[in-house]
């Protein structure tokens, strides 16, 4: 019965295949596409089965784990190969379902069923956005499966805007769409990390373009709705194209929804006047490559320490080199004198919203107005 894992440390080739990571979309359109891959061409219901994984109770964890069992030990009636696919399981991580009696039971039954060894021609596909490394089954699977982790990038780290941008632009590509920069740019603020909401927007860009491929800041300003993170996003971007009336629209509609002049201000304003002010700063003098992100960031990391030790910082070190770049394209416009009284105005407006009676609403106007005007 040891004889298949055997051959799986001769060959190096699994029959056991594990997809799992945060990224949820990803996971299962990976794990569909090799399901689809391993299955049996032309084979019947005997020789590939779904067993959904997504369960409510330990009740159910057991059922699946059972009839797991049951499938891999059931071979097709007329021979060839097998595929049995566990898809969605969402009890193998660490809460209360999966650290249940009943569950851990049911879980170490179907991996003394994979000790054994599967049936030649037999694969097994996990298909799970969390897996608990604690445990015995993961070990496991760590060591004898093919495991493939697919997370979503981490917002909570510096560059991740690029990271995202990334995969937005592969699965563009894919459609034969083509983003300008400043439209991937937007697209990646409204979209967020969450690949399933980047495929969904993305079919709806693709929809709506027809035989047009080229997608411009208006079609996503037009089809991906407007987060909250979104907003911020577009707050600067109007400020720094000087777009004062767009800046004006966005601040009072988030007034509207009773979000405070404070955070506005704090959230979006003060950040996109210091970025135009140290792109411009560190510009000065020098001719840095702001048509490439991993190119700027290069170019800032290279400098001598003394010239780049008062830029933002990543917590991993070097310079947070992503909302400069976005800002360099428009922060020579300015000038480093009229942004540097920009951000004193930012200080007026602060001091003023948390000290005094006046309009919010007029505050904010007001710094916008100015700013635009620098």
């Amino acid at each position: 019965m040891l004889l298949p894992l055997l051959f799986l440390h001769l060959t190096g080739v699994s029959q056991i295949h594990v997809i799992t990571g945060s990224d949820e979309g990803t996971v299962s359109e990976e794990a569909l596409k090799l399901y689809n891959k391993l299955k049996p061409e032309g084979g019947d219901d005997f020789s590939q089965e779904v067993i959904d994984g997504t369960v409510a109770n330990a009740d159910e964890a057991n059922t699946a784990c059972g009839q797991v069992i049951q499938s891999l030990q059931t071979l097709p009636f007329f021979g060839g190969g097998k595929t049995v696919w566990l898809k969605r399981a969402n009890f193998l991580a660490s809460d209360r379902t999966s650290d249940a009696e009943l569950t851990q039971n049911a879980v170490a039954a179907l991996l003394e069923c994979l000790q054994q060894g599967l049936p030649n021609d037999i694969h097994f596909i996990i298909s799970a956005t969390g897996l608990d490394k604690r445990r015995a089954f993961y070990k496991f699977l760590n060591k004898e499966a093919s495991v493939q982790s697919f997370d979503k990038p981490d917002v909570s780290r510096d560059g991740w805007q690029e990271q995202v941008a990334s995969i937005v632009s592969k699965k563009a590509t894919e459609r034969g769409l083509q983003f300008n920069r400043e439209a991937l740019d937007l697209f990646v603020m409204l979209a967020g990390e969450d690949t399933r909401q980047i495929n969904s927007e993305l079919e709806k860009i693709d929809i709506y373009l027809g035989d047009r491929r080229e997608v411009n800041e208006e079609d996503v300003r037009l089809l991906v709705p407007l987060s909250r993170a979104g907003v911020v996003f577009e707050i600067g971007n109007a400020l720094q194209k000087r777009n004062a009336s767009r800046a004006i629209k966005l601040i009072d509609q988030q007034l509207a929804r009773k979000e405070s002049a404070v955070g506005i201000l704090r959230a979006s304003i003060i950040p996109t006047v210091r970025n135009l002010f140290m792109a411009c700063a560190v510009s000065e003098g020098r001719s840095l490559p702001s048509g490439n992100y991993q190119s700027y960031a290069g170019a800032l990391d290279s400098l001598p320490e003394a010239e780049r030790a008062w830029l933002p910082q990543k917590k991993a070190g070097g310079v947070n080199a992503y909302p400069m770049f976005l800002a360099s394209r428009n922060a020579m416009g300015f000038g480093a004198g009229k942004l540097r009284d920009a951000m004193s105005s930012c200080l007026d407006a602060d001091r003023t919203l948390v000290t005094t009676a006046l309009d919010h609403r007029v505050v904010l106007h007001r710094l916008v107005v100015n700013i635009c005007a620098a």
